[in-house]
């Protein structure tokens, strides 16, 4: 969440950045400075009545000594009156604590600067395409994966459905085994720097807090309400809050982390858009990087993610693009962002496929993770970023329509065929 300082000392600057995203957030920055100047007159009004109680309960100390009982006395019901006083304003002042952390968690992250402006999606900027030639794919290119997945007997959409429910689906067979090597690929592309970790996939609720997703985006995720826990979303949510509540040490910095999930989406806004097949699901597998930085390496990091779910993209035989994610249609948490999409020629469509997030300290001050910068004795926050290497279902999707052949059998890319047990082909 944003600093409350930020609000209190360059509200001008926050209320600007804020109106970048549209809709009515920069308000809610208003009525954080509003409700943050009613609680430091009471906090201060609290303070001098503590202030007082102290003094009074030494004056009755004093008068006991000197045998004055009834002064004693008199001291002591006004010490009391007092008490009760400064008891109001403490719990006055924590309901205002409690009304601004609430609206915090509410309020966006600030843009970078570097943000392209935007209202919508559609005025997201096309970076860069990589291998792209629409005239180049052929007829038995242009067929769906579900046809295909079901042909060769590697996708069951309706033994999925008949077990679970809609948008959910299964992979048998040799789609199985490519599911797997996918997640597998992605680790070993990034074993050179990141640590893998395996995390729970069942969380607090203060741990999805941490992120984000709560209290906005409950209704996008699953809850085990009896035990307070959250089926996560992503990876991002147990390895964001690895560091929770700790001070690092600025020479460990940078952090990097990657883990392989499954992920829980039960994308409550999206009924009835995009469901067939692969291309809106409610369970996945993904693997996922991220890493701690302090503010000056973020950027370079931001990179490095970028190029690093580029580069596995790129392997893979697939054509992609790199889009930046403008004001209007950045995530609640985001301080900038990239989206890589591939093109499947079978649906032709892009298909998102890897969101790359630099958080700033946003992330970081839910979980207080901090870090203690060298030769200073106070501590900074830490900035979080984050990265899909590769996300299973839109993936898998493009491959099977683009590596098609007329044959009706899918080649297997080069990459991937250390995993897939000898085969080469799909089918």
């Amino acid at each position: 969440m944003i600093d409350v300082r930020r609000i209190r000392t360059e509200f001008d600057e926050v209320h600007a950045a804020l109106a970048r995203r549209g809709g009515d957030v920069a308000s809610e920055a208003a009525a954080v400075r509003e409700l943050d100047e009613q609680l430091r007159v009471l906090v201060q009004r609290r303070d001098d009545l503590r202030a007082q109680v102290n003094q009074v309960s030494k004056d009755v100390g004093t008068l006991r000594r000197d045998g004055k009982v009834a002064e004693a006395e008199a001291k002591q019901a006004e010490s009391r009156a007092l008490g009760e006083q400064e008891k109001e304003l403490a719990a006055a002042s924590a309901d205002l604590e409690g009304q601004i952390r609430d609206l915090l968690l509410r309020i966006p992250n600030l843009p970078h600067p570097d943000v392209p402006d935007g209202a919508t999606d559609a005025d997201n900027p096309v970076r860069r395409v990589v291998g792209y030639d629409e005239a180049a794919y052929a007829e038995h290119q242009r067929v769906p994966h579900w046809e295909i997945g079901e042909r060769l007997g590697i996708l069951d959409i309706e033994r999925a459905v008949k077990i679970s429910g809609s948008m959910f689906t299964m992979f048998r067979g040799q789609g199985a085994t490519l599911s797997r090597a996918l997640c597998q690929l992605a680790l070993d592309n990034n074993a050179d720097a990141f640590e893998e970790i395996r995390p729970p996939t069942l969380v607090l609720s203060s741990t999805l807090t941490a992120t984000g997703q709560l209290p906005k985006f409950a209704d996008d995720a699953y809850a085990i309400e009896r035990d307070d826990l959250w089926a996560i979303p992503t990876a991002e949510v147990p390895l964001t809050s690895i560091g929770k509540d700790e001070i690092l040490d600025e020479a460990a910095l940078p952090l990097r982390f990657m883990a392989y999930s499954p992920c829980y989406r039960r994308e409550a806004g999206s009924a009835g858009r995009d469901t067939r097949g692969l291309l809106r699901v409610h369970e996945f597998d993904k693997v996922e990087i991220l890493a701690y930085t302090t503010p000056a390496q973020a950027p370079a990091m931001l990179d490095e993610l970028v190029q690093r779910a580029e580069r596995t993209i790129a392997s893979l035989g697939l054509a992609y693009r790199v889009i930046e994610i403008c004001t209007g249609d950045l995530g609640q948490s985001h301080h900038r962002s990239f989206d890589i999409e591939v093109y499947a020629p079978g649906v032709g469509q892009w298909l998102e496929v890897s969101s790359i997030s630099w958080f700033s300290d946003y992330q970081a001050r839910r979980a207080n993770i901090r870090y203690r910068p060298e030769g200073e004795k106070g501590t900074q926050m830490i900035h979080t970023l984050n990265g899909s290497a590769l996300a299973v279902p839109r993936v898998w999707a493009a491959i099977v329509e683009t590596h098609h052949q007329p044959d009706g059998t899918v080649r297997i890319p080069e990459p991937l065929l250390p995993y897939m047990r000898g085969a080469t082909s799909l089918g």
